[in-house]
């Protein structure tokens, strides 16, 4: 019997790190839940805003869509406000949008934060991460500009400074 066992034991060793390895690269990998990329159809955004509406992409159908994920902890993300604060101003009446989702954090942060900083683009809250998942967020923060087809035109991860933010929003007012 004590033979035996040894074999039967080393199989399921096996089949433990096999089905580990697994999970670790799928969850290193966003789950396999098909991450948006370039040329895809965004996923539906419907969330509450400081403003105390519900926001959705249907809401700006028709117009370029700067979707920039962020938190008041990441230092990237503080960084890049006051460009994506100028680049609101600059580009609105153009038909451009800038939403900022806020992942995770509590209104009276979100608020005094973007008092703080004097923003004034619509801002999302993200409370229970769904959203984040959806578009497959890691890196904080991550940009996803969306033109005027409703198609996602290009994605940047990282902070992203004021003219290479400019030189995105030209690309979608001007494809």
């Amino acid at each position: 019997m004590g033979k035996a066992r040894r074999p039967v034991q080393i199989v399921i060793l096996v089949l433990i790190v096999i089905l580990g390895g697994y999970a670790i690269s799928t969850a290193v990998s966003g789950g396999g839940s098909g991450k948006p990329q370039s040329g895809d159809k965004p996923p539906a955004i419907k969330l509450l805003g400081l403003d105390g509406d519900v926001h959705t992409l249907e809401d700006y159908k028709g117009k370029a869509v700067v979707i920039n994920f962020w938190a008041t902890w990441c230092t990237y993300c503080v960084n890049e406000m006051p460009a994506l604060q100028a680049q609101w101003k600059k580009w609105q009446d153009q038909g451009v949008v800038v939403l900022g989702i806020n992942t995770g954090e509590d209104e009276m942060t979100v608020r005094n934060f973007a008092q703080q900083l004097g923003v004034d683009f619509p801002i999302l809250y993200d409370s229970d991460n769904e959203v984040v998942q959806d578009y497959g967020v890691v890196p904080m923060p991550t940009t996803f500009f969306v033109d005027k087809k409703g198609k996602i035109a290009s994605i940047h991860e990282g902070e992203l400074n004021l003219a290479t933010l400019d030189d995105q929003i030209k690309q979608l007012v001007n494809p």
